[in-house]
Formats: C-alpha cells, sequence, structure tokens
C-alpha cells in the first residue's frame, strides 16, 4: 500500500464520530463480524441513487481500509440509474494520494491504485445488479436517502442496512466544491476505519 495512504489512515481519529452515527454503523459492524468469525466470503455492495459520488467513495475505502487490517472484503458499488463516476469524486481520491487512470468512454471507467501490489479498484456507474457486482451473499448499504426510499427491497441481500451520507453535489460549482468533496471522503475513511478496525479484536 502507497506510504501516503497508509500514513493517512493511520492520522484518521474515529473518536469523533457521533454516537447517533455509531448507532446507524452498528447494523453493518454486527454482521460483518458475524460473517468473519464463520470464515464466510464478505461482499459489500454500497448502494445510491446515481453511482457517481457516495457509493464509490464507500467502495473505495471499504476494500483499502479493509486491506489495511488484513481483512478479506469484496466491495462493490451501484445505482438505481446509471449516469457516471463524477469527476469530483476521483478528483478527490486523487488529491487525498491515489493514482488514478481514467480509461474513458461516455461512463468512463476509472482504475483506482492504491498499492503496487494490489489489483487496482475499477470505478463506473452501474446499476446495483449489474456485473460485476454480485447477485447473491451480500449486504446491501444504502448510501442515500432516495435510494433507501426507493429500493425498499434488494433481490439477493443477505441484509439490507441504511448508511446515508449527506450528498456533496449540493456544492458542485461553488468554491467549497474540493473541499466538501475531500471532507465527504475523509468522513467515510473514518467510520470505515471505525467498523474493520475492530472486527478482528
Amino acid at each position: 500500500m502507497f506510504s501516503s495512504i497508509i500514513d493517512l489512515i493511520n492520522r484518521i481519529d474515529n473518536s469523533s464520530i457521533s454516537g447517533q452515527r455509531k448507532e446507524l454503523i452498528k447494523p453493518l459492524k454486527e454482521y460483518l463480524s458475524f460473517k468473519i468469525k464463520h470464515k464466510s466470503v464478505v461482499n459489500i455492495n454500497f448502494i445510491c441513487t446515481q453511482n457517481s459520488r457516495r457509493s464509490q467513495l464507500c467502495q473505495v475505502w471499504a476494500k483499502i481500509i479493509g486491506d489495511f487490517y488484513g481483512l478479506n472484503i469484496n466491495t462493490f458499488s451501484g445505482g438505481v440509474e446509471i449516469t457516471a463516476c463524477n469527476e469530483r469524486t476521483v478528483n478527490s481520491l486523487f488529491h487525498l494520494g491515489f493514482n488514478i487512470n481514467n480509461l474513458g468512454g461516455e461512463n468512463p471507467y476509472y482504475e483506482i491504485k492504491y498499492a503496487d501490489d494490489k489489483t487496482p479498484i475499477t470505478l463506473f456507474s452501474k446499476l446495483y445488479n449489474d456485473p460485476p457486482n454480485p447477485k447473491t451473499h451480500f449486504v446491501a448499504v444504502m448510501t442515500c436517502n432516495h435510494a433507501d426510499e426507493k429500493c425498499p427491497f434488494i433481490p439477493g441481500a443477505e441484509k439490507r442496512i441504511s448508511l446515508p451520507y449527506e450528498d456533496p453535489k449540493a456544492y458542485d460549482n461553488t468554491a467549497d466544491e474540493a473541499k466538501i468533496y475531500d471532507e465527504r471522503s475523509i468522513q467515510i475513511a473514518t467510520e470505515m476505519k471505525y467498523i474493520f478496525g475492530g472486527l478482528l479484536d
């Protein structure tokens, strides 16, 4: 793993997470703890409306912080409509130390590289049940209220958990755009560190 990413994860202080957020996180932490203790395959599909911002950041940080703690976690993301992985999402990951390869296209595929010896994470906008997302044996994590309301049932999911984040889209084309995207990315990383950090205890 790149030293810049390791340093960033080490600097994250998850003591800042509120009690309210911890209650929202608790079902996911309990699900993952059960799967890991039973040596089961762990598949997490993060779902948001457009699969362009929050769900993509969750997919990246869950995979990387899982790796950081030596956990074999498979992460995915999807939406209820197809758009494109927002370039601001990708720019935020670049700011935070990731290597990015844009493979192009109308709905671009981005390779997010975080280590020399790991397969890059591929981000692109897709439906929650499109390939390469799992059809069975996964937990569905709803990362926005709209998708949470629109998809009360996710076929094939072992569990469906609501863990919404505020949409950084509200700050697009403003002076605070980059700052808010980075803040949302770090918030997600912080909560993933809280979730995964204690799973092997």
